[in-house]
């Protein structure tokens, strides 16, 4: 059955919805702060990242998704196979680590839209994103169904966005095909490199994908036969994911590289924006960059949940539980805002950190959907899993090479 003949089957858009709600994950504020970073410092030489990153992003999410049809979520299944209690602990630790360096972009992206678009101190902002809490409770209160609704639009106002501010800064066609095709790199692009990498290829999705697939099979009965939709969703979703995070990219280079103006900040970016192309892209810009903070911190909270759930003891009501997380991950934002950090810088770091701790989801996942036992007819076929583990390890190359270009100074 073929992609383009799935689109057209009422069945599929009855199940479509997942796939974009873990997709929000890959236009968060980190991939904004890691395309435009790459983009006004290196015109489009990191475009080629981009598209690998999405590929790889697009089978992992496919593996997890498949994970959940099989009726298991990735961290309920490395709760069930670890027998030793410390190394369960660590593991935790990790995957909310890895949260908590998520939800520090995505909380970034809100208070400084929120300061760019309204003028709403940082700080202020900072307790202010913190509602968002209230809005995923009002999306779910009748199930995830209306929360895909919602995301319908956020998705809509971020791509559109984009698309209207690569209309305006007119790229250069040549150099964007150019870019898409021809690996480059050194020891002064290897920090923005792996910074799109974490960006794209995210932990907590890996997490919360398999959970909210899980929860869907279940509501809607769903088997092995729903693996073409599901596939269809992935591809259709994360598609969608990568051409914004190219626009952002592509708009960076357009605007900015193209002109010799250096951008360290993202109030640089937004303010330089109004006198190249008038008040219009700077609130288009703005606007955009909320809505990429609100989903991507909803579909954070769920994998907060997600890993809490699976992976301790812990009985919580879902409001307590989101109003802990969100405590929790507003401390750090506070800390940089009172110590004055850049957000463009530590959009930067955090993405970077994201990609360090990618193993600690990836492994398992590759093993996991690998196994008969676990996956039944489900399981990954012998050239998906090496394609899979040929992926892992072009991420712990780069992740490698960063951390050696770092060490060398």
């Amino acid at each position: 059955m073929g992609l383009l003949s799935i689109f057209r089957q009422r069945a599929f858009w009855a199940f479509f919805g997942t796939g974009l709600i873990v997709s929000v994950a890959y236009m968060d504020p980190g991939n904004w702060g890691a395309s435009i970073s790459a983009g006004a410092k290196f015109n489009y030489d990191l475009l080629w990242v981009v598209w690998l990153s999405s590929g790889m992003a697009m089978l992992f999410q496919y593996l997890s998704g498949k994970m959940g049809l099989a009726g298991h979520s990735l961290a309920g299944m490395v709760r069930e196979q670890v027998k030793s209690r410390p190394l369960l602990v660590g593991y935790w630790l990790l995957a909310e680590a890895a949260v908590l360096a998520t939800d520090l972009a995505e909380y970034l992206g809100i208070v400084v839209a929120l300061h760019l678009l309204f003028g709403i101190p940082m700080l202020t902002g900072a307790f202010l994103a913190m509602l968002d809490v209230f809005l995923l409770l009002l999306l779910t209160r009748k199930g995830i169904r209306p929360l895909e609704y919602a995301f319908i639009v956020f998705v809509s106002v971020i791509g559109l966005g984009y698309l209207y501010e690569i209309f305006l800064s007119r790229p250069d066609f040549a150099g964007i095909a150019l870019g898409s095709v021809t690996p480059t790199l050194n020891a002064e692009m290897a920090l923005y490199a792996v910074s799109i990498i974490g960006a794209t290829v995210m932990p907590h999705a890996l997490f919360v994908h398999s959970w909210l697939m899980q929860e869907k099979a279940r509501r809607m009965r769903l088997g092995p036969k729903a693996l073409p939709y599901h596939l269809a969703d992935d591809v259709l979703s994360l598609f969608l994911a990568g051409l914004v995070n190219a626009a952002i990219l592509i708009m960076a280079a357009a605007a900015f590289y193209s002109r010799g103006i250096a951008v360290a900040t993202i109030d640089k970016a937004y303010l330089t924006l109004e006198p190249l192309f008038g008040r219009m892209a700077s609130v288009v810009f703005g606007v955009a960059l909320l809505a990429a903070g609100i989903s991507s911190s909803i579909t954070g909270t769920l994998a907060g949940q997600s890993i809490m759930e699976s992976l301790t003891d812990f009985r919580l009501s879902p409001l307590l539980r989101r109003i802990i997380t969100r405590v929790i991950n507003v401390v750090p934002i506070v800390i940089a805002i009172l110590l004055h950090a850049e957000p463009l810088q530590i959009l930067v770091w955090s993405q970077a950190l994201l990609s360090l701790l990618l193993p600690v989801p990836l492994i398992p996942l590759i093993l996991f959907t690998a196994k008969k036992d676990i996956m039944g007819t489900l399981r990954n076929r012998p050239l998906t899993t090496a394609v899979s583990a040929l992926f892992a390890l072009i991420i712990l190359g780069f992740n490698g090479y960063m951390l050696y270009s770092i060490a060398r100074g």
